[in-house]
């Protein structure tokens, strides 16, 4: 089964080139390790919550952006061998150092999730909910 890494990031929007520069020379390498998907979104609509939101949740200042971001995996446990062959990757060596980061790290978040619903266009159909069916008497 799948296996997902998502992540919440805030970027400043001067830095915004940096960061999509930087993303996909990630996405590459993670593909290049056997990942089945990379993908980074830049908030659109996205506003401030009451009680919680995309914004609130990164402490967002007034001059940045939020970034949501996935990974997918064929398995929790390629994830992880994946993974540790990405931090371990010369490409990335310089994100070692958080100077070198177009973002602040430490309002970044992320985990790991087990999917319970995964669904494709080529998957469903209309017909799948009964529209177009005539009742019978």
């Amino acid at each position: 089964m799948a296996y997902v890494d998502g992540f919440v990031v805030p970027v400043p929007v001067a830095r915004l080139a940096d960061y999509r520069k930087l993303a996909r020379k990630a996405g590459k390498i993670w593909l290049e390790y056997g990942a089945l998907a990379y993908t980074e979104c830049v908030a659109d609509d996205v506003k401030a919550g009451k009680l919680t939101s995309f914004p609130q949740s990164v402490k967002l200042k007034p001059d940045e952006t939020v970034i949501f971001a996935w990974i997918v995996y064929p398995s929790r446990k390629l994830r992880d061998s994946i993974n540790a062959k990405v931090m371990s990757d010369p490409r990335l060596a310089s994100l070692a150092d958080p100077k070198n980061h177009p973002f602040d790290g430490k309002r970044m978040f992320w985990g790991g999730f087990k999917p319970i619903v995964e669904l494709r266009a080529a998957d469903h159909s209309p017909a799948d909910d009964g529209a177009g069916i005539e009742p019978t008497a």
